[in-house]
This record gives C-alpha cells, sequence and structure tokens, in this order.
C-alpha cells in the first residue's frame, strides 16, 4: 500500500511517535517515505510540529509536510473558526496525499485527535480523506482502561462508512502494565474486528533518533514493515 492514514481513539495516545516509527522502519527497508500532516494544532508559528517530528525521529530522508496550522489547541475546524484562518476541506488532503505518493513509495497522512474530529465547517472528518483516497486506516491506542470502548467504537465507525481499518497500534505501553492493561492486549482484536499490529514502549519518543530508528521495527508487526509478533508479546504480558 503506498498511503496509510493514521488516526487514533482521542488526543496524546502516541499518535505522531507511531507514525515515526513506521516511518524509520520503512527508511530502514529502503522504501521513500513522507509524512503528512493535514491540520497542526496548538504549536506557534516557528515551533515545530508533528511532521517535523517525525523527520527529527525517522530522519532526514523522509518528506514532511503541513497544509494549516492553528495556534489554539483545538479540532481543527474550532481553531480556524477562532483565528479567523480557513479549514481544510478533505479533498485538499486527499490531493496533496495523491501527490505525494506519485514520489514517495510510502505516506503517511496523521490525522488530529480521532477519526471523526472535524476539519471544516459541513464536518467533513479525516474518514472522508480516506475514503477519498481508498486508504486503509491504522487506529492508535492507549493501552489501560477505556480503550475497548473508544477502540471499538472508531472500528464501527470505520465499517459504516465502508473504510478499511488496517489494524490497531498501541501508541504507548507501559513500562509496568497494569491489569486492565494485559487484559486490553487480547481484548482489543477481539472488540474492534482488527489485529494488533504493534506496541511502542512508553517514552520512545525522547529516545536519540538513532536508537528509535534501530528500535523501531521490534514495535510493529510485519504488516508494518516490522519484527514484532502479537503472539510473542501476549505471552510476555500474560493477563
Amino acid at each position: 500500500m503506498s498511503v496509510i492514514v493514521v488516526s487514533g481513539t482521542g488526543t496524546e495516545i502516541g499518535k505522531t511517535v507511531v507514525t515515526s516509527a513506521i516511518a524509520a522502519a520503512a527508511v530502514a527497508a529502503g522504501r521513500s517515505v513522507a509524512v503528512l500532516k493535514p491540520a497542526q494544532t496548538g504549536v506557534g508559528p516557528d515551533e515545530p510540529g508533528d511532521a517535523a517530528e517525525a523527520v527529527r525521529l525517522a530522519g532526514p530522508s523522509v518528506t514532511a509536510l503541513e497544509l494549516a496550522r492553528y495556534p489554539e489547541p483545538l479540532a481543527p475546524d474550532t481553531a480556524a473558526r477562532r483565528a479567523g484562518l480557513p479549514t481544510l476541506a478533505p479533498s485538499r488532503i486527499a490531493e496533496a496525499a495523491a501527490e505525494l505518493a506519485r514520489t514517495h513509495e510510502l505516506v503517511l497522512v496523521e490525522g488530529a485527535g480521532g477519526l471523526l474530529v472535524r476539519f471544516d465547517e459541513q464536518g467533513h472528518t479525516l474518514a472522508d480523506a480516506a475514503r477519498l483516497l481508498a486508504a486503509p486506516v491504522l487506529v492508535v491506542a492507549p493501552a489501560g482502561l477505556g480503550t475497548l470502548n473508544s477502540t471499538a467504537l472508531t472500528a464501527e465507525a470505520l465499517t459504516a462508512r465502508g473504510l478499511r481499518g488496517l489494524g490497531v497500534v498501541v501508541g504507548s505501553w507501559p513500562d509496568s502494565p497494569d491489569l486492565a492493561s494485559r487484559c486490553n492486549l487480547a481484548d482489543l482484536p477481539e472488540v474492534s474486528g482488527l489485529p494488533l499490529l504493534g506496541a511502542v514502549p512508553q517514552g520512545s519518543g525522547t529516545l536519540p533518533p538513532a536508537a528509535f530508528r534501530t528500535a523501531s521495527p521490534t514495535w510493529l508487526a510485519p504488516a508494518l514493515g516490522g519484527t514484532w509478533s502479537a503472539d510473542a508479546f501476549l505471552t510476555a504480558w500474560p493477563a
């Protein structure tokens, strides 16, 4: 596949680090990679955004593109309206991703928050861009209590819109997981109908970039270019 849409079940759950890890694994395999961040919110005009963070972690060969930036940490539609700036239509997101796909073997489109966060006045979301691209959607989910419900809802939203869910990656796996986190490993595929495709250790985004790039494939399943095994991980962290 040339385009993967990376969404989440909410905010601050590790989407950027997961996106960076997929990019790093692809670069290590010799593939050309681009990261598209349609709407960056909550970041000043001179501050690095999520796409720049992906380049920092995955390597300078990664192409980064950001389409819109809004200063307040809000949903893109709300942030644009409050800043008096234009909103972002899903057609523009799809066009930008398709253009990048012409010159890159893998394009990662990282959303803002969850799948159904509004991008414009008409209520369009990342799901609409994924539909236009006919691209699979990777769901990034937290490890702990509450993730089963939010992941199942996201999977149902994908199905209702005729979109293909690629799988689920745990965005921040704790060093000492509690009982809920360990049980969720086995339960996430069952409640979502999506395979578990990885678990990124908590704090991975703070690793030196070279260490991050070396370790990234070990956090991701072969479907994402890595060597991680769900069965082995479940055995290592029994409920």
